[in-house]
């Protein structure tokens, strides 16, 4: 596999701002489903308001209409202040109530917004290429289905419907103060311009070093990720202090944007609150002198005016203060919709793979039965339909490729697999072997030249439907939680237990399945962690043999199995590749003697190809590499 060392940028790479679209599509993505329960919010967010609001007008009616007059009194009567303050109680009440609601329904249509995005991103992920897999490092990725989409949560559940309802009061109350007292509005309205002015240029620092934040945030993840799975490795090398180098390298950038982030936002709620202090006390002054010299407001109009002002500049403290949890939640939306916006694998194959039988007149037609012969469909302009045998010829016409254009990895490469051939492929590491696979699978598509598979351009044939009739192991085993019944049972889902145990015997991987603790039904975690190499060998070489593939590949599939156990796995492997076309890739030469034809490869060409004793007659490459190996032997 290439290893690339410029990792795509598109979804790690800081910005200054989330792109353009960014919010719109988000909005959007809330909103499918939810129009009912926003709705509802919206409601429950205008009733919240109103009864704030409403509370702050009903002070100036409070202290002159029922207190003031008790004060005049010689026997003061309180039943009808009870009643206002009862009156006022209900309008609390309705606010709580409203308050509750929405916030509520709110977290309800987090939770499915959340849900929506992550089956999606999955379901995306799934069509990715493997190209996506091999330029992007995988902590980072998981980084966004966790941090990233977390950052989401918080907004929707918290810092939308607090700025919805901080955007209605400010409407709602700048309405009541103009009614109330216009100078002492534009007073307001002077020390709101400067705060907004502070919040501009705060937020701004702010927006940026929380993009900075997720990005590190993901390199540091992959790095863990990375270090988690190489633990091994690490202390065999005694690395472990290189590592936490590594590791506190990269913390050290998270923890700098993430100080940088939180010291900005943290400045922002403090300014905005002395600011409105001050604002609170000029106020008072002219309000006072307003009332002195006959402006018209009385003391209980300048009290609810002031806490009015209060109920205008909380809300744009709030806004202020919720910027932040939406700038860190755009910035991992565009994480989010980076990963979302990745192009699936092109697909413009039309071939089909089919289970066939020949009828009463010997042609070859479509079946649901399984039967064991597989055919190509062919659909054609005028409607018709053809069936070809899929007997597993394979060949390379002058082939070139590179994962990068900088770098050619095969070079001019012509091959042939009859049906039932057992190919060869031997060299160094990094000659082109795998890659010639990964041709063959279509992980990549070749730069030049012509791939045919049973006299079919590959490029015609559905990409599942081509891999579907091939079987591989590959050198790295991949086991998954679940029994190891499930994991050989991966290969092909609808095998039965006796088919699965069948394969298992094949791959003479039956006796040691029954020695484990529960058998076939033992679970495995942590990708076979409980097993040994080997052993992980042997499942997913049992894996492939229930799928019962015409074509096989085998990639290093002996390579983690000691000399013994591969004596017993090779007589498996020789009936499971009886009848088919195998692609075999090894170092260890003792495997591939008996193979129809053995290709060497050198810097991505072929220099040498025939059977072991042709190639032994040569005294070329090969027998160099195979002398050298017997004399290690």
């Amino acid at each position: 596999m290439p290893n690339f060392n410029k990792m795509n940028a598109k979804m790690g790479a800081p910005h200054a701002q989330a792109p353009k679209g960014t919010a719109k599509r988000l909005f959007s993505m809330i909103a499918r489903g939810n129009i009912l329960r926003l709705v509802v919010v919206v409601l429950a967010i205008i009733v919240s308001a109103a009864a704030s609001v409403g509370a702050s007008v009903f002070l100036e009616s409070l202290i002159d209409d029922y207190i003031k007059p008790l004060l005049l009194m010689d026997a003061p009567v309180f039943t009808d202040l009870l009643n206002a303050l009862a009156g006022m109680a209900c309008l609390y009440a309705a606010g709580l109530i409203a308050t509750y609601l929405y916030n509520r329904i709110m977290v309800t249509v987090s939770q499915r917004t959340l849900k929506d995005i992550r089956d999606r991103m999955f379901s995306h992920m799934q069509s990715l290429p493997i190209r996506y897999f091999d330029t992007h490092p995988h902590g980072d990725i998981m980084s966004v289905y966790t941090n990233d989409v977390d950052t989401l949560r918080q907004m929707i559940s918290q810092s939308i419907p607090q700025a919805m309802s901080s955007v209605i009061s400010i409407i709602a109350v700048f309405c009541s103060m103009l009614v109330m007292s216009w100078q002492l509005t534009i007073v307001v309205l002077i020390c709101v311009a400067f705060m907004l002015v502070v919040v501009r240029k705060i937020a701004h620092k702010s927006g940026m070093y929380f993009m900075q934040q997720q990005a590190d945030l993901g390199k540091l993840n992959g790095y863990i990720e990375e270090m988690i799975e190489g633990q091994k490795v690490v202390k065999v090398f005694c690395h472990e202090e290189k590592a936490k180098e590594g590791f506190d390298r990269l913390n050290d950038k998270l923890a700098g944007s993430a100080r940088l982030a939180n010291k900005y936002a943290n400045i922002l709620m403090p300014a905005m609150n002395n600011i409105g202090n001050l604002q609170y006390v000029i106020l008072a002054i002219v309000g006072g002198a307003i009332a002195l010299n006959g402006g018209g407001l009385t003391l209980g109009a300048i009290a609810a005016f002031l806490q009015l002002s209060k109920s205008f500049t909380q809300p744009i403290s709030q806004i202020s203060q919720q910027l932040n949890s939406i700038i860190m939640a755009l910035a991992g939306a565009s994480r989010v919709f980076a990963l979302m916006d990745e192009q699936s694998e092109q697909d413009e194959g039309y071939v089909t793979l089919v289970n066939a039988k020949y009828d009463q007149s010997g042609e070859l037609v479509e079946t649901t039965e399984r039967t064991g012969i597989w055919a190509w469909k062919h659909p054609h302009e005028d409607g018709t339909l053809t069936y070809t045998k899929l007997t597993g010829d394979v060949r390379f016409f002058d082939v070139d490729f590179a994962y990068t254009p900088e770098k050619p990895i095969l070079h001019d490469i012509t091959l042939f697999a009859k049906p039932g051939q057992k190919l060869a492929f031997v060299g160094s590491t990094g000659a082109g072997k795998t890659t010639i696979t990964n041709l063959i699978n279509r992980f990549y598509d070749i730069a030049d030249g012509k791939i045919r598979y049973d006299g079919i351009n590959i490029n015609k044939i559905k990409k599942d439907d081509l891999r579907r009739s091939l079987g591989i192991v590959l050198q790295d085993t991949n086991l998954f939680t679940g029994t190891v019944r499930e994991n050989i049972r991966y290969g092909r889902l609808d095998a039965t237990d006796e088919e699965i145990e069948v394969a298992a015997k094949l791959a003479n991987a039956d006796e040691f399945i029954r020695r484990l603790p529960e058998g076939y039904d033992t679970m495995l975690t942590d990708n076979g962690a409980n097993l040994s190499q080997g052993q992980r060998q042997l499942i997913a070489i049992a894996r492939a043999a229930v799928a019962d593939p015409p074509v096989m590949i085998l990639d290093e599939a002996t390579s983690s199995i000691d000399t013994r156990t591969e004596a017993l796995v090779q007589q498996g492997m020789d009936g499971l590749m009886y009848g088919r076309t195998v692609f075999v890739i090894a170092h260890r030469l003792s495997t591939v003697r008996n193979s129809d034809a053995i290709m060497v490869l050198e810097h991505g060409r072929i220099i040498e190809r025939g059977s072991h004793n042709e190639l032994i007659a040569q005294k070329g490459v090969y027998y160099q590499l195979y002398t050298g190996a017997f004399e290690m032997e």
